[in-house]
């Protein structure tokens, strides 16, 4: 038993080691990250019109680490939705008004200023809003992503 406790915690420690040495480094400031491709719709987004997505690291189509970079207009709402993966976020500007359920409420809705943290795990309904002011969110998770909204008939690429 000791030794498969030992082989197991080996194998996890190389693999590791596989995983965070493939990570490429990446420095980058806020004016690169600006200049960067910045998509409408992909993996793991609303897929909302107006919303700009752009991938900071990784590549949330495929297994690993991934990092986006959400810029939400102003007035937008983003109904009940979940993803597969689990995902971490900080808001890096505005006012993001963020809440958990099947269904948006302004009830359930938490106003989240600049610097705030929140998760969105995995299978876990979720909604937003922005109200006078753009917001910009950066979210990382571990792909691959999708987005299934709660209601198919709230999801805009089916429009």
């Amino acid at each position: 038993m000791t030794r498969s406790v030992a082989a197991s915690a080996t194998l996890l420690v190389l693999l590791s080691a596989v995983t965070f040495g493939a990570e490429p480094q990446i420095r980058v400031t806020p004016d690169e990250i600006d200049a960067q491709a910045a998509h409408s719709a992909g993996a793991g987004t609303s897929g909302i019109t107006g919303i700009r997505t752009t991938v900071l690291a990784g590549d949330p189509t495929k297994v690993g680490l991934y990092t986006i970079r959400l810029n939400v207009p102003a007035h937008t709402q983003i109904a009940a939705h979940s993803h597969r993966d689990d995902r971490t976020a900080v808001v890096i500007s505005g006012i993001w008004y963020f809440g958990y359920g099947l269904t948006a409420s302004d009830s359930a809705k938490k106003a989240l200023p600049q610097g705030s943290f929140y998760s969105e795990p995995g299978g876990i309904g979720h909604f937003a809003e922005t109200k006078d002011e753009a917001v910009v969110v950066y979210i990382t998770g571990y792909g691959p992503t999708d987005t299934t909204y709660t209601n198919p008939a709230d999801d805009p690429r089916r429009k």
